[in-house]
């Protein structure tokens, strides 16, 4: 859904304001203090589905689901065994399913305004509640949840779940909410447009309508359901969460969500006070200050609660769903009261405007935001051989300030699966984007469930089938090499092929490798654009770079090459030489991904010389050895 915004936001200018508050060096001391996190985002619902049957629009008894109490001590051990430090669970709030669970006092959700026959887990229905597909006993969904927090941070992992701030479910019923707590909405004015204490926006009235389908879509798939008659009841009709006007939104428009308001009016001022811009160098302590006492909107008061709510259930951090749709300042409110109750909350931002990055990262006091616009893009570009890896030292030249806050990845909920024809059509073309992706900066490294065994995302689906190449999140699916990983339930690989488990084996050591390293936590250079303009067989498919600290120094390169092999002299500069305080000699350099390669760093006129092959598609992560 939110491909138009990445389209429009791929041909915007971008101005880069260099203006950290704090030196480069402050930055990478803190830095230094912890080794690298590597966040692990699992589909709840996907991950411990054992059914195979895939059936097209399948119902949850005919295609299965996975559920809170699939994630054993055995299996949060496996995923932290694989080098992860975080686990994300996503679609864990209860949002609007087709399923019928009126027998538990939820209300049916209507096709119409239902992606999918699970549901889209960006359409919350209850921010106090979990997904009762997720449960064993849905009366019990919230205990379950809880106990599974407890038995992630028994095994070492943080726990991190999404909040979606700028929009909900069109049927929002909160059925659990605490005492004292209305519902988004219940005493709104809905005879005006707008109102600084309105939860919604309105089309004073105006029904709503339903969309007019396209391309032969039908709810369901055209199956006959009482509620799919191509109508839905909202009197007066409301913007839709992607900030459509429309009483009848289009086809492609979020017609699923409604728009909150965070008091910025229709004509787009802002009806609450600014964030001096003095903040970016103040700490969340500062900024939770500033707002106590204030006059601000509602809405932020109900998020906030909400966050507040999943921290003390022992929630360790947050992704939040298109947070440049919501303005910075609530961020700063939400995120500085989220803080003063623990100070290390992991916070994760879906942002896309590159021109917004530092205001949403020192004004709006987020921790990390997706590095999608410049790395990721540009990484996928070198993997599908359109791209060259000489674009990679301007992009962490440019966010240099904010690298430690620009969280990697190759794949998640939203992207194309590494694997599928559409992005590399190989598992094997992901590996020296992973290795470059997890090493460059000291930012956090995210990756997919399913990734590390090469998932295809080809499964037919349903709704999913209108986003092809990605694992589905609006259907009851199977995903077919992660069950191959989990072997019917004893998630020990057992059915994975060869190259699977060479695959799951090689992101073992690469993830393992970084939350270990001080080297990366450390100083960055890139020598790739020395070595092109210094070595004869040295080309725009490799790309080279170092790392180091006082305990580690590393020499990193990458062949994004599929067929080619090189022979190799690579070049360290003299300044490289010379920071590294090496002298004219001979050291011994082992790589740190298998331990087997072996080559030598030779010193000679201040320039250090490393002669080697290198294999396509390969990655050589080499420490050099003291003498």
């Amino acid at each position: 859904m939110k491909k138009v915004f990445y389209s429009l936001l791929l041909i915007v200018s971008v101005i880069f304001i260099n203006c950290s508050p704090k030196s480069k060096n402050q930055e990478l001391e803190a830095n230094r203090k912890e080794k690298k996190v590597v966040v692990y985002q699992v589909f709840t619902r996907l991950f411990g589905n054992t059914n195979t049957t895939n059936k097209p629009w399948g119902t949850i008894e005919e295609n299965g689901v996975g559920k809170f109490n699939d994630f054993t001590d055995k299996v949060l051990q496996e995923i932290k065994d694989l080098g992860i430090t975080h686990i994300w669970y996503t679609g864990v709030l209860h949002h609007a399913t087709i399923t019928d669970y009126t027998k538990y006092g939820i209300s049916n959700d209507d096709p119409d305004v239902v992606k999918g026959r699970a549901g889209s887990p960006y359409s919350i229905k209850d921010y106090y509640n979990v997904d009762p597909d997720l449960a064993l006993d849905p009366a019990k969904r919230l205990e379950e949840f809880e106990a599974l927090i407890d038995r992630t941070h028994r095994i070492g992992l943080k726990v991190l779940i999404d909040i979606v701030p700028n929009h909900i479910a069109r049927k929002y019923q909160g059925i659990t909410n605490p005492k004292g707590v209305s519902d988004f909405g219940a005493n709104d004015n809905k005879n005006v447009e707008y109102a600084k204490n309105n939860n919604f926006y309105y089309i004073p009235g105006q029904d709503f309508k339903v969309p007019i389908w396209q391309n032969d879509y039908k709810p369901l798939g055209g199956e006959i359901n009482p509620l799919s008659d191509g109508k839905f009841e909202e009197k007066p009709a409301k913007w839709t969460g992607n900030g459509s006007r429309l009483v009848q939104p289009d086809a492609n428009d979020w017609y699923e969500t409604v728009k909150i308001n965070f008091g910025i009016k229709p004509d787009g001022s802002k009806d609450f006070e600014e964030l001096p811009k003095e903040f970016a160098s103040k700490d969340f302590k500062a900024h939770f200050a500033f707002w106590e006492g204030k006059d601000v909107p509602d809405s932020w008061k109900k998020f906030s609660d909400i966050a507040l709510y999943w921290v003390d259930k022992g929630v360790d951090g947050f992704r939040y769903d298109m947070a440049e749709m919501v303005p910075v300042e609530f961020w700063s409110y939400m995120n500085s009261a989220i803080k003063m109750k623990n100070p290390e909350a992991f916070i994760l931002a879906e942002v896309y405007n590159p021109s917004l990055y530092r205001d949403y990262i020192h004004l709006g006091k987020m921790d990390y935001l997706y590095d999608k616009v410049a790395l990721y893009d540009t990484i996928k570009h070198i993997v599908q051989g359109h791209g060259l890896t000489d674009n990679l030292p301007k992009i962490q030249n440019d966010l240099a300030d904010i690298e430690h806050n620009m969280l990697h990845f190759l794949e998640n909920h939203d992207e194309q699966r590494i694997a599928s024809p559409d992005f590399g059509g190989s598992a094997e073309k992901g590996k020296p984007a992973m290795v470059v992706s997890a090493t460059i900066s000291t930012a956090p490294t995210m990756i997919y469930f399913g990734q590390e065994v090469g998932e295809q995302g080809a499964e037919k689906a349903g709704f999913g089938n209108l986003y092809p190449s990605r694992t589905s999140m609006f259907d009851y699916i199977g995903v077919p090499n992660h069950q191959r990983w989990m072997n019917k339930g004893k998630f020990d690989g057992g059915q994975l092929s060869t190259e699977q488990k060479e695959l799951r084996d090689f992101y073992k050591r690469l993830l393992n490798f970084t939350i270990k390293s001080d080297a990366l936590t450390g100083n960055y250079k890139e020598i790739h654009s020395y070595n092109r303009s210094q070595s004869e067989n040295y080309n725009h498919r490799l790309f080279s770079f170092v790392r180091w600290s006082n305990e580690e120094k590393l020499i990193i390169i990458s062949n994004f090459d599929s067929k080619e092999n090189f022979d190799l002299e690579l070049k360290l500069p003299n300044e490289i030489i010379k920071e590294w305080n090496l002298k004219s000699d001979k050291y011994n350099l082992v790589d740190q991904l298998y331990g087997l390669k072996k080559a030598d760093l030779t010193i000679n006129n201040g320039e250090g010389i490393i002669k080697f092959k290198i294999e396509p598609l390969a990655s050589y992560i080499f420490k050099v050895q003291n003498n």
